[in-house]
């Protein structure tokens, strides 16, 4: 045999093992199926004791689709349901149920086959869910804020919702003080924002019917300023200090700086000190505005006389 007729040879047995394939994919097969069912979106009040399961399905179609089948990985026969948009009812206690044309519809879209193709032995799925107790918490944000040069954040950033209903066993629920957000960040702000934040469900050991809250935070630029403040007298005594005031320096929002005035401080002098008529008298701070950071009191320590 020569070379040219070896080669047409071959190029017949490929054509005729071509066409047995063909003819062979083209014929009916009956396989059994197994796929993992997963139930998603499950009501926030209610649990899953088994969220997912095996169903065995029954699969008559052609070869090329049975041949799809089987060439699946594992992790790829995996049929997800989501709860929310199936019609699934209460059987008893804590038992529901769905019908399967819910799985076979859904297998069918993964095949490309009719879902009239599939059959299972049970006309509906049962699944277990469990009520969840319930809890009233506020809303922690995490967050990593970084402004620009002279600005920082202003004020406490305002949650909404600010707090929110989560449900999880009893073990959890009982210890939990909190739900806080994912970590919101931000650089080189100069200027207040809001934004959406996703809420930390503890890797789904707890879970709510809200999933985000919005972020509103306040940034104004900062500014150093003295303000002078005199001393308070104290109730028993009368005193003349030297300094009669003092110089308190603060850190406050450029837009608070116009309102303040040295009578929003106050600032005492140690009246045990003076009782036993130290020679210097320590000064505190007792009041100051909220939204001040005060940074230093110049002089910590005065002079004084007592009037007769």
């Amino acid at each position: 045999m020569n070379k040219n007729s070896f080669f047409t040879f071959l190029v017949f047995v490929a054509i005729s093992a071509c066409a047995w394939l063909v003819v062979k994919l083209s014929e009916e097969y009956t396989t059994q199926a197994q796929f993992r069912l997963c139930l998603k979106d499950v009501p926030a009040d209610k649990w899953l004791v088994s969220p997912e399961q095996t169903v065995n399905l029954v699969m008559t179609t052609n070869g090329f689709h049975t041949l799809r089948y089987k060439m699946m990985r594992e992790q790829k026969r995996k049929v997800e349901l989501p709860l929310g948009k199936m019609d699934y009812r209460f059987e008893s206690g804590t038992t529901y149920s769905f019908s399967h044309l819910y799985v076979t519809e859904s297998v069918g879209e993964m095949l490309d086959i009719n879902a009239s193709d599939l059959a299972m032995n049970d006309s509906r799925v049962y699944f277990t869910m469990e009520p969840l107790m319930s809890k009233v918490v506020p809303v922690t944000l995490r967050s990593d804020i970084r402004t620009q040069r002279q600005y920082e954040v202003y004020g406490i950033p305002v949650l909404d919702p600010s707090t929110v209903t989560v449900y999880g066993s009893e073990a959890i629920i009982d210890t939990l003080k909190t739900v806080t957000t994912q970590l919101l960040s931000k650089v080189n702000a100069n200027s207040g924002f809001t934004e959406t934040v996703a809420l930390d469900f503890l890797d789904g050991q707890i879970q709510s019917a809200v999933q985000t809250v919005s972020a509103t935070v306040q940034v104004e630029k900062y500014t150093e300023t003295d303000i002078r403040v005199p001393l308070m007298q104290p109730d028993s005594l009368h005193v003349r200090f030297f300094p009669d005031s003092v110089t308190v320096k603060c850190h406050v929002s450029l837009k608070d700086y116009p309102g303040l005035m040295p009578d929003m401080f106050r600032i005492e002098v140690d009246e045990e000190q003076l009782k036993t008529l130290q020679p210097l008298l320590n000064v505190s701070l007792t009041a100051s505005p909220s939204y001040v950071q005060v940074l230093n009191i110049t002089p910590e320590k005065v002079e004084y006389l007592i009037v007769q």
